[in-house]
């Protein structure tokens, strides 16, 4: 299980924290099939980056993101952080990709500014970031 750090809101923090308690009052009541998952929430929690990023123009977890695409000038606003975690805080009411996804991947560690190229089913797309603030 990997244990590098995860960026989640304060709300799917508190969910994560409800669903290990109630695993662990499962495992106290005799129920051994909870244990797993009590394992994996507390390495999760332990490893939780909650709240606001630095606002320096980095693309990178926990920060909302525009990217206009250079072909036809449109333009995408998006939470970037991962897309189980955001659905734990009913809050979030914007779309979310993922830093695994082709667009995650190329913007990860850039900044306003930068133009990528990624991969889509399309073809290759190009994209330039204009805007990454921390999401609130």
């Amino acid at each position: 299980m990997a244990t590098d750090s995860v960026w989640m809101t304060p709300g799917a923090q508190q969910r994560l924290v409800e669903e290990l308690q109630s695993c662990e009052r499962a495992v106290g009541a005799g129920d051994s099939t909870a244990e797993a998952r009590i394992a994996s929430l507390r390495i999760l929690l332990r490893n939780a980056e909650v709240g606001a990023k630095p606002d320096d123009g980095l693309v990178e977890p926990g920060m909302k993101v525009t990217v206009r695409f250079t072909s036809d000038d449109s333009h995408l606003t998006f939470l970037f952080g991962s897309r189980e975690l955001a659905a734990l805080d009913p809050t979030i009411d914007v779309e979310v990709y993922s830093p695994t996804s082709p667009l995650g991947v190329a913007i990860t560690g850039r900044y306003v500014g930068d133009v990528v190229n990624y991969p889509a089913p399309s073809g290759a797309l190009e994209a330039e970031i204009v805007a990454a603030a921390p999401f609130d």
